[in-house]
């Protein structure tokens, strides 16, 4: 792999120049990295990338940027079902690759982009910012501090009442479905917190309330989904994202040990723990995120030869729990986990 003097040297284009792209461009030039191009179908998309960062490339073709475009690194910011082919499409150009999270709507997508990945000599990986929010900074140092004991359980869950919206991330051939939005960071968390393979997924889904009163009828996402992950370690999680849920439960994260309980969400922390016969409750804020780690990190592998923080594979595991309780949620059973 080419290593590179200096993190300036490294050109970046991105895919799909709407409101997300902003934190890309932000992150990646904190870095050092240099924002070479832009690639959009959408001419005004393109014009405010034009009139935003000033000497920036701009195309209306994956192909065309990757051909006129000099850059040596590209970021996929696009609906969710168009990561896998469009990082394909860059990876067979010899482009190194971040694809926006969810990393793919299928385990096979993933496993079509690590291939392509190795045969080309370059690196795939997800844009899982969320790897260093406060929340689950927070929960890792007092994890390891053994505050609650050994994790037995961990419960993932948001929830509302109320119809998906309008864009494309209601759409389950788009988004992947209910779970894939917010689930996919969640399901992050979980993989942080519990370290130990997945044996196997149980998925159940709800549908049909708010199909018709959307725009995409029968492809709107489910009303509510449900992943159950056992763990090779003894520990199980659940991830829960809800639209019909009237009764919203506390936190984002209940973190069950053994020696009690930890409740978050991107606010503060809970926890309630035993002394003898007493329950002890402390509460406090999250520290501050640090996404900035993330684009840190490429341009540290890029320039220095550092591992990532965030291979291929580890983007994989989250999407193959999502994958697998999806088509269990369809089979009515569990199904096993596969590695490669």
């Amino acid at each position: 792999m080419k290593r590179f003097k200096k993190a300036g040297d490294i050109r970046v284009g991105i895919v799909g120049y709407g409101g997300m792209a902003r934190w890309h461009v932000k992150g990646l030039r904190e870095a050092g990295m240099t924002f070479a191009a832009a690639s959009d179908v959408v001419a005004e998309n393109l014009d405010a990338a034009r009139e935003e960062c000033p000497g920036v490339k701009t195309f209306r073709s994956v192909a065309t940027m990757l051909a006129k475009g000099g850059v040596d690194l590209v970021v996929v910011v696009t609906p969710h079902n168009m990561h896998a082919r469009q990082a394909v499409q860059c990876l067979s150009a010899g482009k190194h690759v971040v694809c926006e999270k969810p990393f793919a709507i299928t385990t096979a997508e993933c496993d079509r982009m690590i291939a392509a990945a190795k045969k080309n000599g370059v690196f795939v990986t997800a844009f899982h910012n969320r790897h260093w929010d406060g929340i689950i900074l927070n929960v890792m140092k007092k994890l390891r501090a053994g505050v609650i004991g050994e994790v037995v359980r961990v419960e993932a869950h948001m929830g509302s009442y109320g119809k998906p919206g309008k864009t494309w991330r209601s759409s389950k051939s788009k988004s992947g479905g209910v779970l894939y939005d917010w689930g996919v960071h969640l399901i992050e968390y979980m993989l942080q917190i519990v370290d130990s393979d997945i044996v196997e997924v149980t998925g159940f889904a709800k549908t049909g309330l708010w199909a018709p009163k959307t725009p995409w009828k029968r492809d709107t996402n489910e009303d509510e989904g449900l992943a159950v992950v056992r763990f090779a370690s003894g520990a199980w999680a659940s991830l829960c994202i809800s639209n019909i849920d009237s009764n919203p439960k506390r936190g984002v994260l209940e973190i069950t040990g053994t020696k009690g309980s930890l409740i978050c969400d991107h606010r503060g922390w809970e926890t309630i723990t035993h002394a003898g016969k007493d329950t002890v409750t402390r509460k406090g804020q999250n520290p501050p995120d640090e996404w900035d780690r993330f684009y840190r990190s490429i341009a540290d592998h890029l320039t220095k030869g550092t591992r990532l923080a965030i291979t291929a594979e580890w983007a994989r595991r989250p999407i193959h729990i999502l994958d697998l309780a999806d088509q269990s949620a369809r089979k009515g059973a569990s199904l096993k986990a596969k590695y490669k």
